[in-house]
């Protein structure tokens, strides 16, 4: 069912319908609405909520109609675009039946618990436009790091090193949170946290050949809230990958879980011409990043982001910045029929990855992240 026409006009605005928004609050509305109404030519036009009295509660906080099933939501001849907001686990039986119904869908990453079940879901898509929720990539900063390795500021890559932390899978946690620290419902520090921050550092430098990792799960009780209780976690909170990308390069990444301390993210790209330094106080995919670098010898100086980038000036340092870009991409893919935004292809590649990754630590050997 073909509900967008393309270009040349091209004005048409794009109707969304969101599962998982709700009048409480949450992801949906406290980061996908506010980003969407900051791009033109989006509107909110329907959601889906699980039960009758959230619907109906959304469809009074937000003014639009509200379904207690994703079958109506696509069957609605306004909604041009799902957006799918919820938990990891419930992806799968949400997204296919808006992929039989033919309606274009935009799906929270992690894509899907298992690389098995991400596959399943590229395969149903067919012909209809699919996105994953990887907004690094959209990141004017990650963007033009892009363009500035690509156009040999450092010359040629020698290597690129990644520290990064995250305060949670390790510290407090809240009864919604719980199931991130089950590996099995794929919401886990791998898939989540280290999952954008390799995927925005792939963008950057290129994609990891094969891998050598190593995996733990150092706190194997995490406080429940201040309640004295502790509960189970089986999810990594340490994980340390080194593997080559496309012309040799070395990649060596460490992410650390439960860090008392904060959340931190560091890059450092090595060449044979120059070094670029990234940091960042939060998850780079969402969070404000500063950028140093230096050619040749001397001391590193701060870089500043060329305002073409940028196309939300007003919303960066927020949660949403990047968000904002990703669906600005995605409405252009949509009228103009272009591949700015990542796909489920793009998704099942970065689940390939994370799939050799958890092999390579069950078996101690060097492992391909394809097939």
């Amino acid at each position: 069912m073909e509900r967008i026409t393309p270009a040349p006009g091209r004005r048409k605005p794009i109707g969304v319908g969101i599962v998982g928004l709700s009048a409480r609050g949450g992801w949906a509305a406290g980061a996908h609405l506010p980003a969407l109404a900051a791009v033109e030519g989006l509107e909110l036009r329907a959601l889906a909520s699980g039960s009758e009295a959230s619907a109906r509660a959304a469809e009074a906080a937000y003014h639009v109609p509200a379904y207690t099933s994703v079958e109506e939501l696509a069957a609605d001849a306004n909604v041009d675009l799902v957006v799918v907001a919820v938990k990891t686990p419930r992806h799968r039986e949400l997204v296919l039946p808006v992929l039989r119904a033919e309606v274009p869908v935009l799906t929270e990453w992690p894509l899907a618990v298992s690389l098995a079940e991400a596959e399943e879901m590229q395969r149903a898509a067919g012909g209809t436009r699919t996105f994953a929720g990887l907004q690094g990539r959209s990141s004017p900063t990650f963007r033009w790091l892009t363009d500035l390795v690509a156009q040999g500021y450092v010359g040629e890559v020698l290597s690129a090193t990644v520290v990064a932390s995250s305060t949670e899978w390790g510290t407090p946690v809240t009864p919604p949170q719980l199931y991130t620290l089950d590996r099995r419902l794929g919401a886990t520090m791998l898939t989540i946290a280290f999952g954008h921050a390799i995927d925005a550092v792939s963008m950057v430098v290129g994609e990891l050949q094969e891998v050598v990792a190593t995996t733990a799960t150092r706190r194997r009780k995490v406080p429940l809230g201040d309640t004295g209780e502790f509960v189970d976690m089986t999810a990594e909170d340490q994980i340390a990958v080194s593997g080559t990308v496309p012309g040799g390069a070395v990649v060596s990444v460490h992410h650390r879980g439960g860090a008392v301390s904060g959340a931190g993210f560091s890059l450092i790209i090595d060449g044979t011409e120059g070094r670029l330094e990234v940091s960042g106080a939060e998850f780079p995919h969402i969070g404000p990043v500063s950028v140093r670098g230096v050619r040749g010898r001397g001391p590193l100086a701060d870089l500043e982001l060329p305002p073409s980038y940028d196309q939300h000036p007003r919303l960066a340092g927020t949660v949403i910045h990047t968000l904002a870009h990703a669906y600005t991409a995605i409405r252009d893919d949509l009228l103009d029929g272009t591949t700015l935004a990542p796909d489920f292809t793009h998704a099942v590649r970065r689940h390939r990855l994370l799939d050799a990754i958890v092999r390579s630590a069950e078996s101690g050997r060097r492992t391909a992240t394809h097939n």
